[in-house]
């Protein structure tokens, strides 16, 4: 009796110096990319859920990519991380839908997001449209989420009009998301990417 209680005594001390550990969910726009796929290995490894928008989740998880003109990340990527979840999403521009299941994407992700990650690249119109689609759908239905941007820095836009497009997007999240961080990140620092994200994610 006594060996069991001193047990008992020694499990509360313990979760009280560790403390409750908790799954997020976390929601990753354009995480086919390779720093959606390091981001969400991260978080996977620490026990939160990923879902990741994406044109297309079917050829998303194909064994073999089928088309350049789409995001993938593989079967086996998919199998290894196991608490990643694929999601059509319709990217802001409702002309170009190529998924066949996006019809609901905010309920269903950005309903219970904990955190959503906006790494849609390419920095045309496409990334502006992204962007006030995820905030504004956001506020619609979580406007608690947290909200972080990822964008390079200007050194890596040559063009003016890409550079004033981060701007512009980084300004919407602000004075619109009640909760947001917006980093700045070199092209090739996947790694420091994805520490300032976990960092953020770390502290919810």
């Amino acid at each position: 009796m006594l060996a069991s209680l001193a047990t008992l005594v020694l499990v509360a001390i313990a979760f009280t110096m560790i403390g409750p550990v908790s799954a997020l969910n976390v929601v990753v726009a354009g995480g086919t990319g390779k720093m959606g796929r390091a981001l969400s290995s991260s978080l996977v490894a620490k026990g939160h859920d990923v879902t990741i928008l994406c044109r297309n989740a079917f050829l998303a998880a194909t064994p073999s990519r089928v088309s350049s003109d789409f995001g993938w990340l593989g079967e086996s990527f998919i199998a290894r991380n196991p608490r990643v979840e694929l999601r059509d999403w319709d990217g802001g521009d409702l002309l170009d839908i190529v998924g066949q299941d996006w019809v609901g994407w905010q309920d269903d992700a950005l309903k219970p997001a904990d955190c959503v990650v906006n790494l849609v690249g390419g920095f045309t119109e496409q990334r502006t449209m992204a962007t006030e689609r995820i905030v504004r759908e956001s506020l619609r239905v979580n406007p608690n989420a947290m909200q972080i941007t990822i964008s390079p820095i200007d050194d890596d836009l040559p063009m003016k009009m890409k550079r004033d497009r981060v701007t512009m997007c980084e300004k919407m999240v602000k004075e619109n998301c009640l909760h947001s961080e917006c980093f700045r990140a070199e092209v090739n620092d996947i790694d420091g990417a994805c520490k300032n994200i976990m960092k953020v994610i770390d502290s919810l």
